[in-house]
C-alpha cells in the first residue's frame, strides 16, 4: 500500500476509534440542540454550544458580526482548501413527534433536520482535530438557511469560501434508509422564488360586470394562465414548475371584490431557466390581465439557485461514501425544494448528498412536517462520510 493509502487508511482508523468513544456524545449533542430551537437569525445559544465544543477540542474560530453562524479552520495552511457546512436553525413549527427530548419552545421545532446537520459536522470537527491531514478544511456552522435568501450570502460576504477550492454538506433525506447516502452529478435542489400579485378594481354588482372590471374573473385567468403559459414557453426537461399556494378575494356571492391577492412559488432545477423567469413572469402576467382592466402589482422575490453538484465533487463524496461499505451509496432524484447552499456554489465547485435518517420500519415522514424525527444511527454515517471526504481528498486536489 502506497504512503497516501496508508495515510487514509490510519485516518479512517482513528475516526472509527473517535467514533466508539464518542457516538453517544454524538446523539446527545443533537437531543440537545434538538430540545433547544432556535429559529433563523437568533441561533445565538446553538453558535454558543458548538463554540464551547470547538475551544474544548483546542479549535480557534470566528463567530459572524450578527452573533449568529461561525467558520472554523483546522489543518494544514498553504494547501488545497475544502469546506464542510452544517445549518443550525430550526423552524417556527409546532412538534408532535412525543419524544422525551422534544422541543421545549413552543411553536420552533427541528423538522429538517439541523440539529442532526450541526451535531455531525461538530462530530467531525471533533474526530479529525489531532489527526494529520492532506488538506486544509473550513468548518461552516451556517445561521439561516430557512428564509429566503438564505444566510449562506451573510456566510459568503464574511469570507466563508474565500480560499476554499470545494464546498460539501449533507442533508437529512427521510426517504433514504440510514446507513445510506444519495449523491448525484448536476441538480440536486431547485431554484425557488415567490410570486405575490395584488389585484385591484372598481368592484361592483355581479348583476352588472360590463360596468366595471371582473377582478374574480380576472384571478381565475392568472391561476390557470400563468402556470399553463410557463409549461409551453420553458422546455420541460428543466423540471420547471408554477403552484399557486394562497388566493383571496371578496365575500359576498353578489359583489365583485375590489381587491384580491394571489401568492405561489415558481421553482426550476436549470441556473439558467432561473435567470429567464421573472421577466418571463411579468409579460405572461401582463398580457393575461390588460384585457381584464383590472389594475394589479406583482412582487415577484428571487430565492436561491439551485443546487448543481460538478461532476469531480460528486466523485469525491461517492468515493467517501463506498469506503463506509459496499450498500451505502445510493442514488437520488432531483427535488423540487430550495436550498440555499446553492449560494457557495455560486462561488466554488461543490456538492450535496442525502444523508438516510429513515429507520426502514414505518411511515417514510415528510421534511417539515410536525412529526419529523430521524434514525439517530445516521449521525456516525453522516461523520464518516465527511471525514472521508478530508482524508482522501489528497488523492483528488493535490
Amino acid at each position: 500500500m502506497s504512503t497516501t493509502g496508508r495515510t487514509v487508511r490510519d485516518g479512517q482508523d482513528a475516526v472509527t476509534a473517535w467514533l466508539a468513544e464518542h457516538t453517544v456524545d454524538l446523539v446527545q449533542w443533537r437531543r440537545h440542540i434538538h430540545a433547544n430551537p432556535e429559529l433563523s437569525r437568533t441561533e445565538f445559544a446553538t453558535t454558543e454550544f458548538v463554540g464551547t465544543w470547538l475551544t474544548k477540542a483546542g479549535l480557534s474560530f470566528r463567530v459572524l458580526p450578527t452573533g449568529t453562524g461561525l467558520i472554523c479552520d483546522i489543518g494544514p495552511e498553504n494547501v488545497p482548501r475544502i469546506a464542510l457546512r452544517a445549518d443550525m436553525d430550526a423552524l417556527a413549527l409546532q412538534e408532535f413527534t412525543g419524544r422525551p427530548f422534544a422541543s421545549t419552545v413552543p411553536g420552533v421545532s427541528h423538522a429538517c433536520g439541523h440539529d442532526a446537520h450541526t451535531s455531525i459536522l461538530l462530530g467531525t470537527a471533533l474526530a479529525l482535530a489531532d489527526l494529520d491531514l492532506p488538506v486544509g478544511v473550513r468548518l461552516i456552522f451556517q445561521h439561516a438557511e430557512e428564509v429566503m435568501p438564505g444566510g449562506a450570502i451573510d456566510m459568503v460576504a464574511n469570507g466563508a469560501v474565500s480560499g476554499v477550492d470545494r464546498v460539501f454538506a449533507l442533508h437529512c433525506d427521510p426517504r433514504l434508509e440510514a446507513g445510506r447516502v444519495g449523491i448525484r452529478v448536476g441538480a440536486i435542489t431547485s431554484a425557488a422564488d415567490t410570486v405575490e400579485l395584488v389585484l385591484d378594481s372598481p368592484g361592483g354588482h355581479t348583476s352588472r360586470p360590463h360596468l366595471t372590471s371582473d377582478l374574480v374573473y380576472a384571478i381565475g385567468t392568472v391561476i390557470t394562465g400563468l402556470p399553463g403559459l410557463l409549461t409551453r414557453r420553458i422546455d420541460p426537461r428543466t423540471s420547471t414548475v408554477m403552484v399557486w399556494g394562497a388566493v383571496s378575494a371578496g365575500k359576498a356571492p353578489n359583489a365583485i371584490p375590489q381587491t384580491g391577492m394571489l401568492t405561489g412559488t415558481v421553482r426550476t432545477g436549470d441556473h439558467a431557466t432561473w435567470a429567464l423567469l421573472e421577466p418571463m413572469v411579468r409579460e405572461i402576467v401582463d398580457g393575461l390581465l390588460a384585457p381584464t382592466g383590472v389594475r394589479y402589482q406583482l412582487d415577484y422575490r428571487r430565492g436561491v439557485p439551485p443546487v448543481v453538484n460538478d461532476e469531480q465533487s460528486v466523485r469525491m463524496f461517492s468515493d467517501a461514501v463506498r469506503a463506509i461499505g459496499p450498500d451505502a451509496l445510493a442514488d437520488t432524484p432531483q427535488s423540487g425544494g430550495g436550498e440555499d447552499f446553492s449560494w457557495y456554489l455560486e462561488e466554488v465547485p461543490g456538492a450535496m448528498a442525502r444523508l438516510g435518517v429513515w429507520s426502514g420500519e414505518g411511515p417514510q415522514l415528510d421534511l417539515h412536517q410536525p412529526t419529523f424525527d430521524i434514525d439517530e444511527r445516521a449521525l456516525p454515517v453522516g461523520v464518516r462520510t465527511l471525514t472521508n471526504i478530508v482524508l482522501q481528498a489528497g488523492q483528488e486536489l493535490i
